[in-house]
């Protein structure tokens, strides 16, 4: 049994990668394959999934490191030191955390979504890789720029040499939100018009709602920041659509599984 992974390119050194939900063990809604811990799924099927992936990428199973999310905007480095930690130890480190960096080869760090817009971010100048996750609560809070400022600060990164991706989640016909989400967006200063609109409620009713577009505010931060727009890539796909292939908590309820985004920076050959 081999994880069906849909990846993006970054660089000849990098694995970067969404999940799919094929190729694994779990079942019902966490079917297939579910690598996290915090949803609910049978612990023997997430371990055998993660098995199957560490080998699918040639590393060992304590180098794939995946932090408990809280939808904040808490970045954590992964150094060397931190890899020799206990493994209760580096869980605790990992605790509330949304968005992780490491310039340490050969190690996996990733973070879970299912209708939450997932990033990755590569610096090639200084082989460092931060990967993000941005529900509409962490996209408010401009997550996103707090990352590209931590990459600038802990490897002197320059944001404008830096490669982007935004991973599979929720699109904007399929983002329904009520007008406090909506409040939100408009007091952090985004600029409304080109991130959202009004549609037909999505339960048939003749009210019209909100729709906000996350992949465009978490592009647009990304742009702010300093990345030119032909280093990002957008993959588009639209969890709530696609959910037979990628898990998307609208669709499929909070009990199922998560879509796992993530790269690793490989050593020279």
């Amino acid at each position: 049994m081999i994880p069906e992974l849909h990846h993006y390119h970054l660089a000849d050194e990098v694995t970067a990668f969404s999940t799919t939900r094929h190729g694994g063990y779990s079942q019902g809604g966490y079917g297939a394959f579910n690598v996290n811990l915090f949803c609910g799924d049978d612990v023997e099927a997430i371990q055998k999934n993660r098995q199957l992936l560490c080998q699918s990428l040639a590393i060992q199973p304590d180098r794939l490191l995946m932090p408990h999310q809280v939808h904040g905007v808490e970045v954590r480095r992964v150094t060397q030191d931190f890899l020799e930690l206990p493994a209760s130890e580096r869980q605790a480190v990992l605790e509330g955390v949304d968005a992780l960096m490491t310039d340490v080869k050969e190690v996996c760090i990733g973070v879970s979504t299912a209708d939450c817009i997932p990033l990755i971010i590569y610096d090639p100048e200084h082989t460092a890789a931060s990967v993000i996750h941005a529900g509409w609560r962490g996209t408010v809070s401009r997550i996103v720029q707090h990352t590209v400022k931590a990459m600038v600060e802990a490897y002197g990164s320059d944001a404008g040499k830096l490669k982007a991706v935004i991973g599979p989640g929720i699109s904007l016909q399929s983002f329904e939100v009520g007008d406090e989400v909506y409040t939100q967006f408009a007091e952090a200063g985004f600029l409304m018009e080109s991130i959202s609109c009004k549609m037909p409620a999505m339960n048939g009713g003749m009210q019209e709602k909100w729709h906000i577009d996350l992949w465009a505010c978490n592009r647009l931060q990304l742009l702010e920041a300093g990345l030119p727009s032909e280093q990002i890539q957008v993959s588009g796909i639209c969890t709530y659509e696609h959910y037979e292939d990628y898990f998307s908590a609208r669709r499929l309820g909070i009990n199922s599984g998560r879509i796992l985004t993530a790269v690793v920076v490989h050593e020279p050959k």
